[in-house]
């Protein structure tokens, strides 16, 4: 049986939409069935929803008084029923495009503590533009993932001092610290309708600066500390000027100052901070690249979240980055785009390559409508 989790605040038309695209998926019968656990976040009205679905699966509400943020997922994850070994986390904008997650969970051993799914970006016709950014090949992006629940539980969920944004980081941190994988499964597929009008630029990168910032904190070698946070300060700043949130980059960092000292340091293994990071599965897909061609030079392309992982493993190779370089490169880590990217720039004739084993595997263009 699966649960899932969706927190929600304010938003009854969105919500409503959600619970209906789920109930269009049937009754989960080859999960052993189903139920959806709302969390109210402390909406301004009460949220109200039919107690089951068109397709029989059961939906329960629970109430917070105050907005608790990502933290909302906790106190779903506990009004869970007990028989649930898997908690779905959405948003109440996101919901599974089919149930294609029933072989991706089936399929998941033992070791694997959290299923990624693709997520796709779809506007208000359900049409795909693209696949969500964010995440990386072992941190799922927390509007579609399925978790095992005992494992959750064990780890004490999301940290509720974050408040939103980069928390799936840190419990991606700890699930791999204790032994686990995160596995990304793109037969799990999950539309997401963004409302970017609603969101607020200066809090956002508010947070992305502070939590970002805490995470390296706890948990980056001490050899790297120090670079890796200056070139994700460097990162979030020309997001910030971009975007119109510098106000935020600075309360931001201020935060960040006044808060590092008080973050416990569990300082990764070399081994689990490259698979953190990327970087194992950037050596794995590069140097399977190198040894086909042993290009000298390459230029990097579509530059996104860890960047500098991409660069670094081709130094390690004894290829320089230049422009124009014999190989172009694309240079994220980020699952959603690097396919985009991948797949935009095949179609149009160009040969690049992906930093990624799964996405020269698997990369070949979303369906075209979400559900």
């Amino acid at each position: 049986m699966i649960s899932y989790v969706i927190p929600t605040k304010d938003r009854p038309g969105r919500l409503a939409s959600t619970l209906a695209a789920i109930g269009s998926l049937g009754d989960h019968a080859g999960l052993g069935g189903a139920e959806v656990v709302v969390v109210d976040n402390a909406s301004s009205a009460v949220v109200r929803t039919p107690a089951v679905l068109a397709s029989g699966v059961p939906v329960r509400v629970v109430r917070s008084s105050a907005n608790l943020g990502a933290a909302g997922r906790n106190l779903g994850v506990s009004a869970c029923d007990g028989r649930s070994g898997w908690v779905v986390m959405l948003d109440d904008d996101s919901h599974p495009v089919d149930l294609g997650l029933t072989d991706a969970l089936r399929d998941a051993g033992p070791g694997v503590a959290a299923v990624a799914a693709e997520v796709l970006v779809a506007d208000g016709r359900g049409l795909i533009s693209g696949r969500e950014r964010g995440g990386l090949p072992e941190v799922f992006i927390g509007c579609g993932a399925a978790l095992r629940r005992e494992v959750f539980e064990r780890l004490g969920g999301y940290d509720v001092g974050m408040g939103y944004y980069a928390e799936e980081y840190d419990l991606a941190a700890r699930m791999l610290l204790s032994g686990y994988r995160v596995a990304f499964d793109g037969r799990f597929r999950v539309a997401h309708h963004r409302e970017p009008a609603r969101r607020d630029i200066n809090l956002t990168v508010r947070r992305l600066v502070r939590n970002n910032g805490w995470i390296a904190r706890r948990y980056t070698p001490a050899a790297d500390l120090r670079r890796r946070s200056i070139v994700e300060r460097r990162r979030y700043r020309e997001i910030a000027r971009r975007e119109g949130g510098l106000a935020g980059y600075a309360a931001g960092l201020a935060e960040l100052r006044r808060t590092l000292a008080l973050q416990r340091r569990v300082e990764m293994s070399a081994e689990i901070d490259d698979r953190f990071t990327g970087l194992a599965y950037a050596r794995e897909a590069l140097g399977a690249a190198w040894s086909r061609t042993r290009f000298r030079s390459a230029e990097l392309i579509d530059h996104g979240k860890h960047a500098w992982v991409v660069a670094r493993v081709l130094d390690e190779l004894g290829v320089s980055v230049r422009a124009g370089g014999e190989a172009r490169v694309i240079a994220t880590m980020s699952p959603g785009p690097m396919m985009d990217a991948l797949e935009r720039r095949r179609a149009s004739g160009e040969s690049v390559i992906a930093p990624w084993e799964y996405a020269e595997r698997h990369a070949g263009g979303p369906a075209r409508r979400a559900a």
